[in-house]
């Protein structure tokens, strides 16, 4: 704990001589423009020269953005805006970070976590704000799970990405409903080139010295002059992870441990995800995009070390426990099919269009028992999910109007969720419950406008309109074996923000803003029972957040970029979950809460051949249910940094260490009564790439070096020390 304690210290320290951000602190971004848009990703001297094409219409929104008819995104006058950070694909290869929880690790300001418990799903926090209240999107369709948007965000692969955007505190309102706490977008890639192919594969070994994943990743694509053609995909095959060797086996009451050590029990996964894009390009303006974008797959549900499981803990259990659930997901799809269009108007305005239509299917089964081969038992089902969205939105921007930057936007969305529930199917008497419906509109209105008061001064102020329609909301009751209705109606919210931005130079910056932003809650904290635990509230409210953040970049001498950032949000009407009595829970809007802290970042060039970097978060969060004084925040430590070096020793060889580094947090068992708190962790990794040729590299590493045993939820161990090597091929 005295290494993690000193976290702070040891940063600040580091920071005050040299560090600076990863690639993807966004304001300090501007270092160094790769292919005239985007920063190298370490600033070295690449061993692979490819570039990297961005899908600038997958892009979100930001403050400040160029009207220059094109729409496209890029920041004006060269610096990228406030509060959003950029992973690229390049730190994704780097760093070997093959999942998007895993990716986002070296954001500050971001932290991955485990929820643990049954559906031992990972995780992501923005500054504190979770998985409801920030909304992942790919190439700016917001991917969105009607039922409980309980995303995993361990199912979304990276290779095949150009970048990740994470908006922070500020999500401008032209974004849509939901950027409460911030925003997610996975963006694709699209072709540069005439002709373009790139091949990669990786394998990964645990501490056993045996394989345990393997990644592949493979695109081929066309740009011509008025058209551009690509495909894509990327997949990742995992039999199970190895516990650190440090991990001692614990028995429950008077049976065996729960967990041996070695391979970890049912942490198997399978994932791939294929991206096709055809697009017209008629003129240097004009864009007009199809793409489809299909996502698969199929993971088991590690237990907890530390609690009984059916089939390995013999009666009688110890006193105040009970069996673990026994669940996997057999399936867990996402289809969609969506065109992106931009068109300018003249010379000073724009107009970008965007209609989808997503699909999201998911098969939970429970089983009796830890063999997961039999389902007889009231405890065990199969849970259908069969949902689908189809909306779009369109965005209007002009400078018609001297010294001001207009912007309107227009959203609809319609989300129909699909259930049926197939008690214990094991036996031959069972029947399967008829199709559960339920169907709301979300529609959002916005405008923003940029006054430019000086050219070194931007006065920003957003203003938008959300409202949520439910039309159809059913379920089932099995003793009566009838459908029946909760009560349906509308929720509206209004959203605010404004932000200033003053250049003090052509390298830097200071920037204010304040945002208030809503969430709609979804149908599964307003109806679902959680299998007897809780009691349905259909008439729940949005929960706000008001953010406030000031922060100051500048490049000092060339070589050294400095970035820090202060932030406060004041959060409203918080969705809790509240203890009724009878061992039951309800949601309700009783909480208010604080989240607050800084982040510190740069980057320092040292020689032509040497380059560091860190960044460090410090978080507090505050809870507050006048029910439960004892609510913990779970997920998220006070302190978390990162701190990477490249050294390019010869034209074609680079030496890649990093460290991860983080206190402890909070979390907590199924029903939130009680909670418990995970110790702090440093690991230590390290990357060695050489480039064979002009047209492949090879990469060998090594993650969490020194076998750490650690863990991001109470009864959840991580992974140990981890080898892998990756083979990239461009053409």
């Amino acid at each position: 704990m005295s290494i993690v304690r000193s976290i702070p210290a040891v940063v600040s320290a580091f920071v005050a001589v040299s560090v600076a951000p990863i690639s993807t602190d966004a304001i300090a971004q501007d270092i160094a423009l790769e292919e005239g848009r985007r920063p190298k990703a370490l600033r070295v001297v690449p061993t692979d020269r490819a570039p990297i094409g961005t899908f600038e219409l997958g892009e979100l929104s930001t403050v400040l953005s160029e009207i220059s008819v094109s729409g496209s995104g890029r920041e004006s006058g060269g610096l990228p805006t406030p509060s959003q950070s950029v992973v690229t694909a390049r730190d994704v290869y780097t760093f070997n970070k093959n999942t998007l929880d895993d990716a986002l690790t070296v954001v500050p300001g971001v932290s991955a976590a485990n929820s643990g418990g049954s559906r031992n799903e990972r995780l992501i926090f923005v500054r504190g704000f979770d998985r409801f209240q920030v909304p992942l999107s790919i190439d700016g369709i917001r991917v969105y799970l009607p039922a409980d948007n309980r995303l995993d965000f361990g199912r979304f692969l990276t290779p095949d990405l150009a970048e990740i955007q994470v908006q922070k505190g500020y999500v401008t309102v032209l974004n849509g409903p939901g950027g409460m706490g911030g925003a997610i977008n996975l963006v694709t890639r699209k072709p540069v080139r005439a002709a373009e192919a790139e091949f990669r594969t990786g394998v990964e070994v645990g501490n056993r010295g045996i394989p345990t994943a393997f990644t592949g990743f493979g695109l081929i694509g066309t740009r011509q002059e008025n058209y551009y053609l690509q495909a894509s995909g990327t997949i990742r095959d995992s039999n199970g992870w190895f516990l650190s060797q440090g991990f001692r086996p614990v028995p429950i009451g008077n049976g065996p441990p729960i967990e041996d050590g070695g391979r970890r029990d049912f942490s198997a996964v399978d994932d791939y995800r294929v991206n096709l894009k055809a697009a017209l390009t008629p003129n240097a303006t004009d864009e007009y995009s199809l793409s489809y974008t299909k996502q698969s797959g199929a993971k088991g549900a590690p237990y907890s070390v530390f609690e009984p499981v059916s089939g390995i803990t013999p009666m009688p259990l110890p006193r105040g426990t009970a069996f673990q659930r026994d669940w996997r997901w057999p399936y867990w799809d996402i289809d969609s099919l969506y065109f992106l269009s931009r068109t300018a108007i003249g010379d000073k305005s724009y107009l970008l269009g965007r209609a989808y239509h997503n699909s999201f299917n998911n098969l939970l089964s429970a089983f009796d028992n830890a063999s997961l081969s039999s389902q007889r038992l009231p405890r065990s089902f199969d849970s259908f999910y069969d949902d689908t969205a189809y909306g779009g939105s369109i965005e209007f921007g002009t400078e018609l109007i001297p010294l001001n930057t207009l912007k309107f936007a227009a959203h609809y969305r319609r989300d129909t969720h699909t259930e049926r529930q197939f008690p214990a199917p094991g036996l031959p008497s069972s029947v399967i419950e008829p199709r559960q419906t339920s169907q709301e509109d979300t529609y959002s209105v916005a405008v923003e406008n940029t006054f430019h008061a000086t050219d070194q001064l931007d006065l920003v102020a957003g203003l938008s309109y959300d409202r949520n329609a439910l039309r159809r909301a059913q379920d089932y009751n099995a003793s009566t074996r009838a459908l029946f209705s909760y009560p349906l109606g509308s929720t509206d919210a209004v959203n605010w923000q404004t932000a200033a931005i003053y250049r003090t130079s052509e390298t830097g910056r200071v920037h204010a803003s304040v945002s208030s932003r809503t969430r709609f809650p979804n149908l599964f904290e307003r109806f679902s029972t959680r299998f007897g635990d809780a009691v349905p509230n259909p008439d729940l409210r949005p929960e706000r957040a008001t953010n406030y953040e000031v922060g100051w970049s500048e490049l000092f001498l060339g070589s050294l970029r400095l970035s820090p950032a202060v932030f406060y949000s004041d959060i409203e009407d918080a969705i809790q979950s509240v203890s009724i009595g009878n061992n039951q829970i309800q949601n309700q809007n009783v909480g208010t809460g604080r989240t607050y802290g800084y982040e510190v970042a740069s980057e320092l060039t040292l020689s032509p051949e040497l380059f560091v970097g860190a960044n460090y978060t410090f978080l507090i969060r505050e809870l507050n249910d006048p029910l439960r004084p004892a609510l913990k925040p779970t997920g998220t430590p006070r302190h978390q940094a990162f701190v990477w070096a490249t050294w390019q020793a010869t034209p074609a060889l680079s030496f890649t260490p990093s460290v991860e580094a983080a206190s402890g947090r909070f979390s907590t068992d199924r029903l939130e009564n009680n909670f418990f708190k995970t110790g702090g962790y440093v690991l230590v990794n390290l990357q060695a790439q050489y480039a064979l040729d002009a047209h492949a590299t090879a990469a060998i590493g090594v993650r969490n070096l020194f076998d750490h045993n650690y863990s991001l939820a109470y009864g959840f161990p991580e992974a140990g020390r981890t080898v892998f090597a990756n083979v990239r091929m461009t053409f």
